[in-house]
Order: C-alpha cells, then structure tokens, then sequence
C-alpha cells in the first residue's frame, strides 16, 4: 500500500490524515479554479510532494477523473464526479472492528502492538463521518479478560520475534520449571499464541528435535549470527492437529470421557478437539471422545472439573487423574504431619541420663 506521509512528517508534524487530504483536494476540485499543487500544499499544510503522491492514488487507484491543464497550471476533473469515494463499510464490519481493537489488549506491550494499533486506526480513520452505529456503545458494552495474563520480558519477546521473522539462530538460556536454566542452541521457527499463552516453536539443536518453549522461562537470548532456512514441511497445524493444547506426542490415544448432567451443558458448549465427537446420554450428561496424541494436557483439563467428569479411556488417562486426585486429597494430611514434626523439634525435651 502507498504511503502518503513519509516525507511531511518533519516539516508538519500535525499533518493531516491522508483520506482529509484527499477530501480537501477533492472539494477544491470541485469548486474549480484549477488549483495546482502548490496552491493545495498551503492549503492542507503538507508539501507539494505528498500532494502529487495524494492526486496520483486519487486518479489511479480511486478512479477519479483528474487532469492537469499547463495553460492554466493546475488540476482539474475531466468528467463529473457527484460524490468522493469512501470505504463502504457495514454496521457489523465496523462491530467487529470494534471487536479486534478489543482484542488487541492480550497483545498489550508487546512488539505486535504498535503495528496492530497502527492498521486498526488507520482503518477507523478512513471510515465515513456519518454513521448512524453508535462506537461509544460498543464500547461500553464489548471487553475481553484473561485469567492469567503471562508475564513476559518484553525485551526478550521482542529478540523472539525479530528471530522467528528474520530465521535468526539464537542462544538461550532456558530453565524448565523446577531445573536450573541451561543453555540450549535453536532455530526459532514460529512464535505462537495459544488460549493467550505464547510458546516458541524452535528447532533445537542438541535433542536434534523441533520443541516448545515459553518465553516467559527464557532467562536471556542471544543471535548467534547464523541464519536458517525453515523446512517446508515444518506446520505448526499438523503437529498440533492431535495435542490437547500445545503438547505432542507419538502417542496414539483413543480418549472418551462422561460428563454428568451438571457439566454435560458446558461440554456442548464448545468444541474442544478437531476429532471430538459428543454423545448425548439419557441421563441428561455427555460422552465426550478424541484421538489425541499426548495425554499431559488433558489430564489436567479433567482434573479441573472435579467430580463431574469420569475418564473412561484409556486406562493409563484414567489411572493419572485417579493418583494426581489423591495427592490432592492427602495434602492436607502431608502438612499437618509436617507441621507436627517441626513442632515436635522446636519443642524443649528432657533427656534421661
């Protein structure tokens, strides 16, 4: 797309939108008098370049009927013109429009933001100025929350995403939860945002595998000065095509779970998995299958709908949720042992000699 500003923005900082330039150098067409380039630049307060740039998308790219006359040196239209042309728009494109500008607060701070915002107010600048949708009610009455907002260094986010776009090699230190970070070599292939968390998709070079990172756990990034060509047939679709979330595995898992009649209303809700498929059960619950490729991710997804979901299949599937639930319910024993033992030894005892 031709940019109309670049060279102005020194010599007027306050420049004016490029659809108000262009609607000025219309009406002043219109009037007629063969205004030239000069004459329009004083007017709008940009230089006589961006005017000719402004004239030239007018006439080529919007199809207006403009001419210019050396006799009387200045422009003017060869044929009838009843109206400039502006963006048609309906009033649920600019609902969503409204929408995505809503959305972008998941992308608050980060590298993408700025040029985000940047094609979204660009869009609302060349809508028209008579429009009967109210946007100051939308919005009030549209927003968007995460539960769990990732914190991320967004230094590094941003190294992770020039390195993914430029096929940059880095260095990472990267600590898995629980580890001490290590250094590992990788070719950053796909930067991506799943259920508004990020994960890297890189190529590491030590396991000779393509594996998931989490920026939020990379301690420093470094390019090595290397770059890579990413294969082909590299698709984050298909290798996430079988996992629950993010999490692939070899694994071939034939997954089926019950829902009883208080969850079974949410489970429709949703589609939780390309292979899903839901049967409805007489009791008013649902049975819920999939062929997933991992089972990490699911378990936990299970566990946190309590006792109103039963695996079914597998049995490795339903053993897991068995164990991880009853560590849960013999936590608060584990402490208040704990707590009796430390008690135990801070309390003054008397020995036998």
């Amino acid at each position: 797309m031709q940019r109309f500003n670049d060279s102005t923005k020194s010599d007027f900082p306050h420049a004016r939108p490029p659809l108000e330039r262009m609607l000025r150098i219309h009406q002043a067409l219109q009037v007629g008098g063969f205004p030239n380039a000069s004459k329009l630049a004083r007017e709008v307060e940009v230089s006589t370049k961006t005017i000719h740039r402004d004239i030239e998308f007018m006439r080529d790219r919007l199809n207006l009927p403009i001419e210019f006359d050396a006799s009387r040196n200045g422009y003017f239209y060869t044929g009838e013109v009843s109206a400039f042309p502006t963006m048609q728009i309906t009033e649920g494109e600019i609902f969503a429009l409204v929408v995505a500008e809503k959305a972008l607060q998941q992308y608050r701070g980060t590298s993408f933001e700025k040029p985000l915002l940047s094609a979204i107010k660009k869009m609302e600048s060349a809508l028209p100025d008579t429009i009967s949708l109210n946007l100051a009610d939308i919005e009030r009455t549209i927003s968007f929350r995460t539960r769990a907002e990732p914190i991320l260094n967004l230094e590094i986010f941003d190294a992770l995403a020039k390195a993914v776009a430029q096929r940059q090699q880095l260095e990472l230190y990267y600590r898995k939860p629980g580890q001490l970070a290590e250094q590992r070599l990788v070719d950053a292939y796909h930067l991506a945002n799943i259920n508004g968390e990020w994960y890297l998709f890189a190529y590491d070079h030590a396991r000779k595998d393509l594996r998931t990172f989490v920026p939020a756990r990379i301690q420093s990034v470094q390019p090595t000065g290397k770059t890579f060509e990413r294969p082909q047939k590299f698709s984050l679709e298909k290798r996430l095509r079988d996992s629950f979330g993010v999490h692939s595995g070899e694994g071939e898992f034939d997954v089926v779970i019950r829902f009883n009649a208080r969850a079974a209303d949410y489970i429709r809700e949703k589609k939780w998995h390309p292979s899903q498929s839901l049967r409805d059960l007489k009791n008013g619950g649902a049975e819920l299958k999939m062929k997933l490729s991992s089972l990490a991710e699911v378990q936990r997804w299970v566990l946190s709908w309590g006792g109103d979901a039963e695996v079914l299949k597998p049995r490795e599937l339903a053993e897991s949720v068995r164990e991880a639930a009853q560590r849960i319910l013999e936590m608060p024993q584990r402490a208040r042992v704990e707590r009796m033992d430390k008690s135990w030894l801070n309390a003054p005892h008397t020995g036998v000699k």
